[in-house]
């Protein structure tokens, strides 16, 4: 993977702060944005979460001024987007993977976007060697799988080497080689001090990429946290299994655990609050056999869901129409 043309260091850390103050948009009775507030920080990997129809793509519209806000302000670096002479030389956006010519190849597409940027066909290159497309660089993007436009979005994004990069649901239709490589790549670029944001509607999805989250719901901040910090809350669960199914039960019964406790089948149970070493000091108290002992996860996907569970119709939506993500 070449690097961009900028140096590591070259990039001015309050440029690139992003900052959302009281942001809400509404789109007739509906309100797809509400006193949302946020800030997201440079050298960092920040995903910005929340289920579909949660005001994510709406957020990243109005921070790049595709929609007036009716309250409230969202701003890069100090400035709104309008507001930088040459924008995609400092904010690089990707909110649609699809938007390509399909009888141009993929450097054509790039030399469109070039004189806009101010960059030359050697930038092109450049991009095109750094999402690993070099190789498909005179192919046409009709042809394209959505892994490769995903690439090509990206590229797209950094030819003017921004220092923050907006990219709305990056992963969508890659295969795990591409997350993969997607997830190594958001890394590099944090790495050299650009600001990252992502937005996803699955926390899986990001989990392993981000340092930060910004998550919301119904248009609505639900949390805006470091990854380690949301990590905190999630609760242990570990998973037992036995070839004593009543000497499991046994010992779910006698520690407690019943209540939150589930059975997988008469062998195996997960149980929740407690860790590896704890479960496996009780049952060898009891003298029960255990087969598997091991981590199961909260997983941050079940908190994440319960942070963002609908918990029926906000006024605001009662009125019918469908809330613009």
């Amino acid at each position: 993977m070449s690097a961009p043309a900028t140096a590591v260091g070259a990039f001015v850390p309050d440029a690139g702060v992003i900052e959302v103050v009281g942001l809400s948009k509404r789109f007739g009775p509906v309100h797809a944005v509400e006193d949302l507030s946020f800030t997201v920080a440079p050298g960092r990997v920040t995903g910005f979460l929340g289920p579909n129809g949660a005001g994510k793509t709406t957020t990243l519209r109005l921070l790049l001024g595709l929609a007036t806000a009716n309250a409230g302000t969202a701003t890069i670096g100090g400035r709104r987007y309008s507001e930088y002479p040459q924008p995609a030389r400092h904010v690089g956006a990707a909110l649609e993977a699809s938007s390509f010519h399909p009888g141009r190849t993929a450097r054509d597409h790039l030399r469109v976007y070039a004189p806009q940027v101010g960059v030359d066909d050697q930038r092109c290159d450049e991009v095109l060697a750094t999402v690993g497309l070099s190789e498909a660089a005179d192919r046409r993007a009709g042809g394209f799988s959505m892994g490769m436009r995903q690439r090509l979005a990206l590229a797209t994004t950094l030819l003017g080497d921004p220092q923050v990069l907006l990219l709305d649901e990056p992963a969508n239709g890659l295969d795990p080689e591409g997350i993969a490589w997607l997830r190594q790549f958001l890394r590099y670029l944090a790495g050299q001090g650009r600001t990252v944001l992502v937005s996803s509607h699955v926390l899986s999805e990001v989990e392993q990429t981000v340092d930060d989250v910004v998550i919301i719901a119904r248009g609505r901040l639900v949390k805006a946290c470091s990854l380690s910090d949301l990590e905190a809350m999630a609760r242990p669960a570990v998973r037992i299994t036995s070839p004593d199914p009543a000497g499991l039960a046994a010992l779910v019964d006698a520690q407690g655990w019943g209540p939150v406790t589930r059975f997988d089948s008469a062998h195996s149970a997960v149980v929740h609050d407690v860790e590896c070493p704890f479960v496996g000091e009780v049952a060898h108290a009891r003298g029960l056999m255990l087969h598997q002992l091991s981590p199961a996860g909260t997983s941050l996907e079940a908190l994440f869901l319960g942070l963002t569970g609908d918990p029926g119709p906000s006024p605001s939506t009662q009125s019918g129409g469908a809330v613009p993500q």
